[in-house]
């Protein structure tokens, strides 16, 4: 049994997909694989087979070993919310909140619960793929560390250092992430990877020398900028923010880009059709008014995110759509945002209180402190589905009375208006049943490709697995997880 752990110079440097990629490419030689991050922050997950849930990353990861996703591949898991707190998830459950001031007294005690699904991982596979999480430079959390270099010393793991040349200075960035790291942590770093090159990589030759010079640490390769990664499933809202690139197509669709978004890989198969034009919008912008169709997503804080379309006036921009005979769907979050009250009287969210929605929905939601958490099939508009429940909230009203979707034989889910317009389900996933999503399509005016999602996904690991294969030393990189960290 062996492991390997990739560590970044900072945050978005590429180490999920490095990760994901060398999950594929070590299960395409005939090994068993697990992927696994201690510590993950994110509004992304996903629900397992064990009934809990975990980082997004790691569910695509799981795909990339062929295997199901687990709560053990991701056994923290916090999920930003309002009032600057997070909500902690742990083995797949929530355990409770963590703000500014308890967080780091609360990561140190959960050690031993990282460390507990670790070892249990490690005896169900060949090589173990470990993420890290943000950037190991940052010696002001080192303190009670789980995440980075506080597990990789716990679990004796040999570290290989993920370098973004794309954004500048990344032989300053490795090497500078030597120079910080206690002498010890930085023992535990056996190489590096230079990420997203654009170009002839022949040009940084001696750059590459230059960091194994000074650094004293082994190249493993460079990676180009790899096109395939579009093709999945993004974790971090981050992305939204900093890519507002727009797909072309002869319908629109737009999406809000909430303070608390959750789970906005749902619009990721709309994305992938060649008819529709998704926009995200940003703070400050408009909701586009020639839209057919605006889609309100999942969020971490309903009643926070609802305040927030009323300050960006957006409320004022999906009323007018509405006016105008224009369709809406909201997910999750996004249905009870469609509704006419939001209640949280526990504070699940933040502090206890209470929200008009936007009046579109004869509906109303309460915030439990039960989490419904599981994997779903049903029937919508005509067609089978599969997806998954994610919420902490009950909601109901006259509108139930007409579903969205019929779940397992009878159990109905979501609300649509008298006249068809608005539409409303707790359902993550369900737009990546090509069936469908081809019959929201078709009430829009438009036609759907008929790609399937999750085989576009399969195709892209398998894609980013063949690129690396030819731009790493492969062959090293087992041969260093099987070795340990002080081979």
């Amino acid at each position: 049994m062996g492991a390997l752990m990739l560590q970044g110079t900072g945050s978005d440097v590429g180490k999920s997909v490095l990760v994901a990629g060398l999950c594929r490419a070590f299960a395409n030689r005939g090994l068993t694989i697990r992927p696994f991050k201690p510590q993950n922050m994110s509004n992304n997950a996903a629900v397992t087979a064990d009934g809990g849930e975990i980082g997004r990353a790691q569910a695509l990861q799981a795909m990339a070993c062929r295997t199901e996703p687990h709560t053990d591949m991701n056994p923290v898991l916090l999920k930003p919310q309002a009032d600057h707190t997070s909500q902690l998830v742990v083995h797949g459950k929530v355990r409770g909140t963590l703000g500014g001031g308890n967080f780091r007294a609360a990561r140190r005690v959960l050690m031993p619960d990282v460390l507990e699904s670790w070892h249990r991982l490690r005896e169900q596979c060949d090589v173990v793929v470990v993420e890290g999480a943000g950037s190991a430079a940052e010696i002001n959390l080192r303190e009670g560390d789980i995440a980075n270099m506080g597990f990789a010393r716990a679990a004796d793991l040999p570290v290989v250092l993920v370098g973004d040349i794309d954004r500048g200075g990344v032989i300053a960035a490795l090497v500078g992430t030597k120079a910080v790291l206690d002498p010890a942590d930085a023992a535990m770093i056996r190489g590096f990877i230079i990420n997203k090159f654009r170009g002839d990589p022949a040009l940084f030759e001696d750059g590459y020398r230059q960091i194994e010079a000074l650094s004293g640490w082994r190249g493993y390769g460079v990676v180009p900028w790899l096109r395939a990664t579009a093709q999945l499933p993004s974790e971090d809202a981050v992305v939204l923010e900093r890519s507002r690139q727009q797909t072309s197509g002869t319908i629109r669709i737009a999406c809000p880009i909430l303070p608390r978004i959750a789970n906005f890989d749902d619009l990721d198969p709309l994305r992938a059709e060649s008819a529709v034009e998704l926009v995200m919008v940003p703070p400050g912008q408009v909701i586009p008014p020639d839209c057919v169709l605006i889609i309100l997503p999942g969020s971490k804080a309903t009643i926070a995110d609802m305040a927030a379309i009323r300050e960006q006036g957006w409320d004022i921009d999906i009323l007018a759509h509405h006016r105008r005979g224009g369709a809406i769907l909201g997910i999750c979050g996004g249905y009870q945002m469609l509704g006419k009250r939001i209640r949280d009287p526990h504070g699940i969210e933040g502090s206890a209180g209470e929200s008009d929605g936007l009046g579109l929905l004869d509906i109303e939601t309460t915030l439990t402190t039960q989490k419904a958490l599981r994997h779903v099939q049903g029937v919508a508009l005509g067609h089978a589905f599969e997806g998954f429940e994610m919420h902490m909230g009950e909601t109901g009203g006259p509108a139930c009375a007409r579903p969205f979707a019929t779940l397992e034989g009878n159990r109905p889910d979501g609300a649509i208006s008298a006249d068809g317009r608005v539409m409303g389900s707790y359902v993550h996933g369900a737009l990546a049943s090509t069936d469908l999503r081809a019959a929201i399509l078709q009430r829009l005016g438009s036609a759907s490709d008929g790609h399937d999602h999750a085989t576009a996904i399969d195709a892209a690991l398998d894609g980013i697995a063949a690129e690396l294969e030819s731009r790493l030393d492969i062959e090293g990189l087992l041969e260093l997880a099987q070795g340990g960290a002080h081979a």
